[in-house]
C-alpha cells in the first residue's frame, strides 16, 4: 500500500500539517498499545511469553485473547530488515502445539469462565509496523493463516493512528481442540448450519452478508465456531442463524438507549448472554427487516 495519511490542524485562518512518524517500533509504543489493547484492538492482554527449548526459543511480543475468544499473537517490526511475518508464524506454531499452556494462562489471568470459552477455530497473528512492503502483503495472501498487517503512525505525543494494510483469513477454520468439546457435540457449528439452510433463509443471510461487506473495503469476515463476526479493527456485527425460527440474528455495537427499540425486531441484550459481541440484537426475518436494519448496521460500522 503506497498511500499515506496526512493529518491537519485548522485554526481561524490557517491549516497546519501535523507530521506523522513511523520509525522503528520503540519500547514506549509497544507499552502504549499494550496498555490500551482492549480499546484499540478488542484484545485482552495476557502477557509476554518467553519460549525455551530447541524448537521454539524466543519471546512473543504480546499474547492475548480477542473479543471472539480467539487466541492472538502480536509481533512488532522493529527494523526494516526484520521478517516479522515469519517470526510470528514461528510463534503461532508454538501456540498451536501448546494449547494447554495457553488455556492455563487464560485461567490464571482471566478466570475459569473465560478459559472455558477459548475458541481455537481461528487463532490470529497481528503484525504491527511503521510500514510493509508489497512483498509482505503478497506473502500473507499465500498463507492459509489468519494474519493481519497493521500500519501505525504517530502524530505528536497524543495521537496514534492504526491502519489495516492487509488481512487474510484461513480458508477453513482450524478444528484444533474440538474433539473433546462437549458443547461441539450438542450444537452445530455455523458452517454446518449454513450448509443445511432452506433456500429462502440462505438467500436472506446472503443478502445481509452482501450488505455488510459493501460497507467498505476494510470489512473483514471471520467465520468462527458458532457465529460469523464482521469487523474492522474490532467487531461491529456478529451474525447467528436460527433455522427453526427462522431468523437471522445480528448483534451490533450500538447502545440500546440510543435507538427506539421495537418489540420483535430490536432488543437490549447487554445483560443477556449470547454468542459474539454487541449490546443491540436485531432480528431479521424478511427483506423488509433487512432494510430496517441497514441504518443500525451502518451506525455500528462507523463507530468501529
Amino acid at each position: 500500500m503506497t498511500t499515506d495519511i496526512k493529518l491537519f490542524k485548522f485554526g481561524d485562518d490557517s491549516a497546519k500539517e501535523i507530521p506523522g512518524e513511523a520509525s522503528a517500533v520503540e519500547k514506549s509504543l509497544h507499552e502504549l498499545i499494550d496498555t490500551h489493547l482492549e480499546v484499540l484492538l478488542g484484545i485482552r492482554l495476557l502477557g509476554h511469553e518467553d519460549l525455551a527449548g530447541p524448537k521454539h526459543a524466543g519471546r512473543i511480543d504480546t499474547l492475548g485473547i480477542d473479543e471472539n475468544n480467539s487466541p492472538v499473537i502480536i509481533e512488532y517490526k522493529r527494523s526494516t530488515d526484520q521478517n516479522v511475518i515469519n517470526q510470528g508464524l514461528f510463534y503461532m506454531d508454538w501456540l498451536l502445539d501448546h494449547q494447554g499452556e495457553f488455556e492455563l494462562l487464560v485461567l490464571k489471568k482471566l478466570g475459569k469462565d473465560k478459559a472455558a470459552l477459548i475458541d481455537w477455530s481461528a487463532p490470529r497473528l497481528l503484525c504491527i509496523a511503521g510500514g510493509f512492503s508489497r512483498y509482505d502483503e503478497y506473502a500473507v495472501e499465500q498463507m492459509n493463516r489468519n494474519i493481519e498487517l497493521i500500519r501505525y503512525r504517530r502524530f505528536g505525543k497524543q495521537l496514534l493512528m492504526l491502519e489495516m494494510v492487509n488481512a487474510v483469513s484461513a480458508s477453513s477454520p482450524s478444528t484444533a481442540g474440538d474433539g473433546d468439546d462437549a458443547t461441539a457435540k450438542t450444537y452445530k457449528t455455523v458452517s454446518e448450519v449454513l450448509a443445511s439452510l432452506d433456500p429462502p433463509l440462505l438467500e436472506l443471510y446472503d443478502a445481509l452478508r452482501d450488505r455488510i461487506l459493501a460497507l467498505g473495503d476494510d470489512v473483514q469476515e471471520k467465520k468462527l465456531k458458532y457465529y460469523i463476526a464482521f469487523k474492522r479493527l474490532r467487531n461491529f456485527a456478529c451474525v447467528e442463524v436460527r433455522p427453526k425460527e427462522p431468523t437471522v440474528l445480528v448483534y451490533l455495537k450500538v447502545k440500546p438507549n440510543e435507538v427506539t427499540l421495537t418489540q420483535g425486531f430490536t432488543r437490549d441484550v447487554s445483560e443477556i448472554g449470547h454468542y459474539g459481541t454487541g449490546d443491540l440484537e436485531v432480528k431479521i426475518r424478511t427483506s423488509e427487516d433487512l432494510e430496517r436494519a441497514a441504518p443500525l448496521i451502518k451506525k455500528s460500522y462507523e463507530a468501529s
